[in-house]
């Protein structure tokens, strides 16, 4: 007679159809992984790339970034200072970047240039050229987009050390 227990049947049919579970459980799995994970036109949509050099002083553009308009404003001297943690300079001079939406109720604010500032039309909310919350409803300044600086060409989407000393 020997030490060794023999499998019986009943043992064999236990460990494989528990082993067939756990591959069934591991495929789902993965399935419903690979359903939350972005598509890949989603991830290219998430980052834009602009050339500041485009935008004269004084002027404002606005693009599309993850469907949310930002403001590209290239500021003058004249435009209050004062807002370093809020100011992308560059070798062209000072930018104000932020989501061209009203912290209140997301209203898309209007640049008004002979006041330098963004009003917005719903219920009078005021920002200043550096996206500062100055008069009515809104409750903070407007937001900054992350945003890298390759040069003059800023990319809205990635986090680079200028967005990071901002925000930090």
């Amino acid at each position: 007679m020997s030490d060794k227990k023999d499998m019986s049947r009943r043992d064999f049919l236990l460990y494989a159809i528990g082993g067939w579970a756990a591959v069934g459980a591991g495929a789902t799995l993965y399935a419903m992984y690979k359903t939350w994970e972005p598509l890949p036109e989603v991830k290219a949509a998430g980052v834009v790339e602009f050339d500041l050099s485009l935008v004269k002083p004084g002027e404002i553009r606005v693009i599309e970034w993850r469907r949310k308009p930002v403001f590209i404003l290239r500021r003058t001297p004249e435009m209050k200072a004062g807002c370093p943690k809020r100011t992308v300079r560059t070798s062209l001079g000072d930018f104000t970047i932020v989501i061209g939406i009203c912290t209140h109720l997301g209203c898309i604010p209007n640049w008004e240039s002979d006041k330098n500032i963004w009003h917005c039309p719903c219920h009078g909310g005021e920002y200043d050229a550096c996206g500062r919350n100055i008069f009515g409803p809104p409750p903070r300044p407007l937001e900054i987009p992350p945003f890298k600086l390759n040069g003059n060409i800023i990319v809205l989407g990635e986090e680079g050390p200028e967005y990071k000393a901002m925000i930090g």
